[in-house]
């Protein structure tokens, strides 16, 4: 049987980076599941759409979350970005 979770790998990658603004794409791909390929694709997402900023800091990036984005889904766009991280804990 296949075995399906509740977040997207969008949101469990916008979460970690909240939880950790340096955080590598490696290390969130062994901490999701996926390849480093599919976490680097996510980032550029969810930075394109505006649900995040990045900013060099020597050799590493940091990750700022807008936690006033709405969540995307119609039905769930009086949601913000700042309310799930809060539920995620």
């Amino acid at each position: 049987m296949a075995q399906w979770t509740f977040l997207t790998n969008h949101a469990l990658v916008l979460n970690s980076l909240a939880r950790d603004p340096l955080i590598t794409a490696n290390k969130l791909s062994t901490q999701i599941g996926v390849t480093e390929r599919a976490v680097r694709k996510i980032i550029a997402d969810l930075n394109e759409q505006k649900y995040i900023a990045k900013r060099k800091e020597g050799r590493r990036v940091r990750y700022r979350v807008n936690y006033r984005m709405p969540l995307r889904h119609r039905t769930q766009q009086d949601i913000s970005i700042g309310e799930l991280i809060r539920v995620l804990g």
